[in-house]
């Protein structure tokens, strides 16, 4: 029996030419990894950050959503300390689906370490979310990053952080010397107040969202967000393991902004094994469209999943889209690009 799906393409889709040729899913894809399988229904387990986090409870949402829309699947959200320990769930194949960002991302394509060992290909399914950083402070001698000098305490999210790297260097295109300190998001305000920081960090999640850290900090003191000079915004344009983009820090409330200035950005997209069986991938996107209008009622960050253009905002250079997640793109949503790459059927 064929499938039949909703397409904006009027093109045959990869999986209606496999039920009309009388190919079963299990025996095309056999050999593919998935999720356990029980009585039918098949495991995602999902992986992003700690509990605390907005990016769990986003996804414990998500998975609450696709769980609601179909029965062939049973989608898990999982905790986890971090990048690392995601990539190392899906080479223990202890995870389906985990999420990274372009810093983590660039390391894995290249074989940096930690990741030089893998024994998997790594691809993309779908972009998740986005953090423009930048920096703040209470300060009235400081206007520009590049008025940061040696004697300047800066914070550029705490040491440890899956974020300071590349805070780091990006800073060090406008302040070759200052005081690295460490200091915790909803830290930042009474640091400041007791002069033990100068310069900490922000960021607007998904470009307009003000993380409630943030807001203590600007109740707590004189917030100020610092300008990025030109020569500055065009070193990080320049630099392949930066995403620079542009913020907004108008919308910030009670503090005083530049406007719109040039902000390192980090993409988080969800990434899987190459060899994720085709149709637990092209079922779970299906169920996540379908539901697509009310993401936003299972949590308030799923909003955005309502453009179709969204899903594949800010897909990482080099890394294919799993097959599945390609033709699901193509021949469902209409926004695959031929600047994409799709992966090979494993």
């Amino acid at each position: 029996m064929v499938e039949k799906r909703t397409s904006v393409s009027t093109g045959t889709t990869r999986r209606s030419l496999l039920a009309a040729t009388g190919v079963g899913a299990a025996t095309a894809l056999a050999g593919c990894t998935g999720g356990s399988s029980d009585g039918g229904q098949t495991t995602v387990r999902m992986r992003t950050s700690t509990s605390s986090t907005t990016a769990y409870g986003a996804n414990q949402g998500l998975a609450s959503a696709v769980n609601d829309q179909t029965d062939d699947l049973f989608v898990e959200a999982q905790t986890s300390q971090g990048t690392e320990a995601n990539i190392g769930a899906l080479q223990s194949e202890d995870a389906e689906m985990v999420y990274i960002q372009n810093w983590s991302a660039y390391d894995v394509q290249q074989g940096n370490d930690p990741y030089d060992q893998l024994n998997f290909d790594m691809v993309q399914v779908f972009h998740y979310y986005d953090l423009p950083w930048f920096f703040i402070t209470n300060s009235s001698d400081l206007e520009t990053l590049s008025d940061i000098g040696a004697d300047t305490k800066v914070s550029p999210t705490p040491k440890g952080s899956g974020t300071a790297p590349a805070l780091e260097k990006a800073l060090g295109y406008a302040a070759s010397d200052y005081e690295r300190v460490s200091v915790g998001y909803g830290s930042q305000g009474s640091a400041m107040n007791e002069n033990q920081l100068d310069v900490g960090v922000g960021t607007l999640m998904n470009f307009a969202a003000n993380p409630s850290w943030l807001q203590q900090t600007a109740s707590e003191v004189d917030m100020k967000v610092l300008d990025v000079e030109d020569s500055t915004a065009q070193a990080w344009q320049d630099d392949e393991r930066l995403l620079s983009q542009t913020v907004d820090t108008g919308q910030i409330e009670n503090a005083t902004t530049p406007g719109e200035i040039a902000a390192p950005t980090f993409a988080y997209n969800f990434v899987a094994r190459n060899d994720l069986d085709y149709d637990t991938v092209y079922d779970f996107l299906t169920a996540m469209h379908e539901k697509k209008a009310e993401l936003t009622e299972y949590h308030g960050l799923l909003a955005t999943f309502e453009s179709n253009d969204f899903w594949v905002k800010n897909m990482y250079d080099g890394v294919p889209f799993h097959p599945a997640a390609a033709d699901f793109y193509k021949d469902e949503l209409g926004v695959w690009s031929e600047d994409f790459e799709r992966a090979d059927e494993k």
